[in-house]
Parts: structure tokens; sequence; C-alpha cells
């Protein structure tokens, strides 16, 4: 089992940017698909970001174009650069992780993400 910790949450102005951290230990990342959800208050955790099998990356229609998702082979490390910040966006943000063929099956203990408007 993967171990995920994610870090670099914390409070932003509208329109600011935040890099989370995922460092994942136990296992390496190569092979495995990784993403990132997020849950708001008072809401269902829902997709935000992921990298497909074919080495590309897809994502929730609400952040396209304003959150990249990224990685580090060589620090067993994902990234998700997030731009424009909008008070919406305010949530805490879980890295997770699966096999190509199975369900998500690995997550982070998350990390706040407040968006002030």
């Amino acid at each position: 089992q993967v171990q995920l910790v994610e870090s670099g949450g914390g409070l932003v102005q509208a329109g600011g940017s935040l890099r989370l951290s995922c460092a994942a230990s136990g296992r390496t990342l190569t092979g495995w698909i990784m993403g990132w959800f997020r849950r708001a208050p008072g809401k269902e955790r829902e997709f935000a970001a992921a990298f497909t099998w074919g080495g590309g990356s897809t994502y929730a229609e609400s952040v396209k174009g304003r959150f990249t998702i990224s990685r580090d082979y060589a620090k067993n490390t994902v990234y998700l650069q997030m731009n424009s910040l909008k008070p919406e966006d305010t949530a805490v943000y879980y890295c997770a992780a699966r096999a190509p063929t199975s369900s998500w099956s690995d997550w982070g203990q998350g990390t706040q993400v407040t968006v002030s408007s």
C-alpha cells in the first residue's frame, strides 16, 4: 500500500495561485494512475484532475484551464498547480492513486484550500 501525503494548502485571495504537492512513499508511482479530488463544505467529494493511462490528463469542467496536474517521478511526487482561484474552489483537496484497471484505492489525508473573495 502506498502512503500519500498532501501539502501546500492554505488561504489565498481570489485570483491567486497555490501549488499542492502529494508525496508518495511505500511504492513507486510508476504505472499507477494519480489524481486529485476535492470536498467542499457540505458537499460530496468530487473529481478535480487526473492522469490518464495514455499519459495525458483530464480535468473537471469547473477547473479546466486553471488547474494543471504534473508529476516528478524522481521525487515520487504529484502536483496540482491551481491558478485564478475562485471562492468556490474552497475545499479539502485529496490526492489519490489507483491501478490502471481498478478504482481509486489509496488516499491522502487531505489539505485545506480556502479562497477568500
